[in-house]
């Protein structure tokens, strides 16, 4: 047999299957943020406070446009490569969940949100009477890192996970998993806008609890962009996904529909168990099915099967006792257990309904029905017994011959 096809495709092959795996708006980004700074490293831009998030800039001079900008440009060929790779797995699987022009949405509004947390606090900390620091207001920040981090916050959120492992090396709840990342990158890596990062983070909270939810519209205002004419060649592309979902309010699921009786916020444990409360759960009986000594394991018995099943069993118990006279049959077997036919053994299920007597079986059957069965290969002796068993209907009495075979 030929070996694996996938195993013998070449790493372009490989390559290409990846990328067409990815979302349109991911894909997008990762385009639109490698092309940016492709072009910058060629021409050699390098004036990135002119495009950075710069809260003075931004309130003396109200250049609002570093919001947009601020997260399309990278300082560095491992900062883009690092914050794509990222990306990546987080914004294809939030795509798959929200739709490409939703979860566009969202980034514009995480975006301004993340923005707008970064001025409060700088200016808190700029003007407080306690120790006024003009640090914050002077830091320049740049990538794309502080929407990964709400992107985390949100994904984390909507997998109802109680852990996350960082990098693989340990297991963090799943609610601190976005800070203690922040505080890893901040020991680990240099020149780190801790600002920046923190800010996502709490975007990410804020959208996760419903804060943005009078923001968000609802689903037919993104289907009706993804109608429009503007839209159409894009939207026939398979990497697209379209704003379907069971969600009419249009905005994400978030906990503050969620009735939390005791510890709430982000320290509570409880949020993900009302999280998961979305999820479907699978049904369990309410009975339980004691197990029978007489077959011992995880087996189905013959109770779990459906009415046809127990009607099928009831036949076979009724075709048993009618093979053996009343004075043949112990006690134990008269209540439903192993019974001894010509050194055959055969188990009836004790649920299956109790053996009616011999003399309220169903008459003899017709000599026709009997040539019949004998003419398809049985025994006449056991035909003879099976249409009894059956009433005389040659359907279920073919199907107690061909069990018994």
């Amino acid at each position: 047999m030929r070996p694996n096809i996938v195993s013998e495709a070449g790493l372009q092959t490989r390559m290409g299957q990846w990328w067409e795996g990815i979302p349109v708006l991911t894909s997008s980004v990762v385009v639109v943020c490698g092309v940016i700074y492709l072009v910058c490293l060629l021409v050699g831009y390098d004036s990135f406070a002119e495009v950075c998030f710069w809260p003075s800039a931004v309130i003396s001079r109200f250049q609002v446009y570093r919001i947009f900008t601020s997260i399309l440009f990278h300082g560095s060929l491992l900062h883009v490569l690092f914050n794509m790779l990222a990306l990546v797995p987080l914004g294809s699987e939030l795509e798959r969940i929200m739709g490409s022009v939703r979860l566009l949405y969202i980034i514009a509004l995480l975006a301004i949100s993340s923005a707008l947390f970064h001025l409060l606090i700088a200016l808190l900390v700029a003007h407080n009477p306690f120790h006024p620091s003009p640090y914050f207001m002077d830091e320049c920040a740049i990538g794309f890192s502080g929407i990964l981090f709400s992107m985390i916050v949100i994904e984390t959120s909507l997998s109802g996970a109680q852990t996350r492992s960082v990098f693989g090396l340990f297991n963090v709840p799943a609610t601190w998993y976005a800070l203690i990342l922040l505080v890893v990158f901040q020991l680990v890596m240099t020149n780190v806008s801790l600002l920046g990062h923190l800010c996502g983070i709490l975007s990410g909270f804020a959208c996760t609890y419903g804060l943005f939810n009078v923001l968000i519209p609802g689903t037919s205002f993104f289907s009706a962009i993804e109608s429009s004419s503007y839209l159409s060649t894009c939207v026939r592309r398979p990497k697209f996904i379209m704003c379907t979902g069971g969600n009419g309010a249009g905005y994400l699921p978030t906990h503050s529909n969620q009735t939390v009786t005791s510890r709430s916020g982000v320290l509570s444990g409880n949020i993900w168990e009302n999280l998961s409360s979305w999820m479907p759960q699978r049904e369990n009986s309410a009975q339980p099915v004691a197990d029978d000594t007489r077959f011992p394991g995880r087996g189905r018995t013959l109770t779990s099967q459906t009415s046809t099943g127990n009607q099928d069993s009831t036949l076979q118990a009724r075709l048993l006792s009618g093979s053996e006279s009343p004075e043949r049959i112990s006690a134990p077997a008269a209540i439903g257990g192993e019974r001894s036919l010509t050194g055959r053994q055969s188990a009836v299920d004790t649920t299956a309904g109790a053996t009616r007597p011999l003399g309220q079986q169903g008459s003899i059957p017709s000599d026709e029905k009997v040539q019949k069965l004998v003419a398809m290969g049985f025994e006449k002796t056991q035909v003879e017994v099976a249409l009894a068993a059956a009433e005389g209907d040659l359907n279920v009495a073919v199907e107690i011959l061909s069990q018994q075979g």
